[in-house]
């Protein structure tokens, strides 16, 4: 899909971005030449990109407003004067964090009024040589660590995944922040003992984690309940976020690894070959796809211990799967 002036498009410095996913390709609009600063200012935006996504998407948990971010972002970066920065990438990651912890603000109080269990908006990318699948995305964008940060305060979120997952300075930091190093370190050292406290404490290769979901999805796919339950973790926990627009499970509902692994195959039962799996990255992670007649009806993030599944994060809004495609 085409969109002109993303973000951004009044005025001769208007750019014609190809969206795709979390990235997008910034090239001189159609509509007429930029001139050589234009083409400048735009390209350098484009290439600071998946690192200014990459932390307004940490901080938000949603595509959707982390791209609102960038575009704010991009609308500021065009208006100002570049000769008097001495860094682009700081300008811009300082915008994009205060920005993304205003959003932020106001996203909790709408969060509090979600109907049901809120859940990040899923990334999904099937090519591991994508852009989106880069250093910058792939490592701490877990489902499973969204859901952790979403417990810190706006200010102590930025601090921590500044420092953490994006290795700036505590220097950097205080001022990006307008505190003192002492206030961020200690910020940092909380958030830190807390994320801790709060992370699932398995360590599991990528490709057992792989292997895993082949064999669910194989006896997903085919209805099989034994093979389900085999795979499943007898204090296995399934979340679901349908935003009061798909059914899911009630919050509090009592379930036991056997109804889970009858609840899969009975979706098999209900659409027959009408149902796809497919295996994809799931916010960088091993994770399934499923259709209905070829629709996107879930995205599914899973944690294991290597040997079973001990946590399903289904999401089934559709407002939150629009971003992938349907089958062909």
């Amino acid at each position: 899909m085409w969109q002109e002036g993303c973000p951004g498009s009044s005025g001769p410095a208007a750019v014609t971005v190809r969206q795709h996913g979390p990235s997008c390709e910034v090239r001189p609009s159609m509509l007429g030449a930029m001139t050589p600063s234009e083409d400048t200012t735009a390209a350098t935006f484009a290439a600071l990109r998946p690192r200014l996504f990459a932390i307004a998407y940490r901080m938000l948990g949603t595509r959707h407003d982390a791209e609102d971010v960038l575009q704010d972002a991009w609308l500021r970066w065009h208006r100002s004067d570049h000769d008097a920065l001495q860094s682009a990438e700081a300008w811009l990651v300082t915008i994009v964090t205060r920005l993304a912890i205003d959003r932020l603000r106001a996203a909790k109080a709408e969060r509090e009024s979600y109907v049901g269990k809120w859940l990040p908006e899923p990334l999904v990318e099937w090519d591991e040589r994508t852009p989106e699948a880069a250093a910058e995305l792939a490592s701490e964008l877990s489902v499973a660590f969204l859901l952790v940060l979403e417990r810190l305060a706006p200010e102590e979120r930025a601090a921590f995944l500044l420092r953490q997952v994006f290795d700036h300075d505590y220097d950097e930091i205080a001022e990006l922040l307008g505190k003192s190093e002492a206030a961020c370190r200690q910020m940092v050292h909380r958030a830190s003992e807390r994320v801790q406290q709060e992370r699932t404490r398995f360590e599991v290769s990528r490709e057992a984690h792989r292997r895993l979901l082949e064999k669910f999805m194989q006896a997903a796919s085919s209805g099989d309940t034994a093979g389900i339950r085999a795979l499943l973790a007898d204090d296995i926990r399934l979340v679901g976020d349908g935003g009061g627009k798909a059914q899911v499970l009630p919050e509090g509902l009592e379930y036991d690894a056997e109804w889970v692994a009858k609840l899969y195959a009975a979706f098999v039962v209900r659409f027959g070959d009408r149902a796809t799996y497919r295996l994809a990255r799931v916010n960088g992670e091993p994770g399934i796809v499923r259709y209905v007649d070829g629709q996107v009806e879930s995205a599914q993030a899973f944690e294991t211990d290597g040997e079973r599944i001990v946590r399903i994060y289904a999401v089934r809004n559709p407002d939150k799967l629009a971003g992938i495609a349907p089958l062909h």
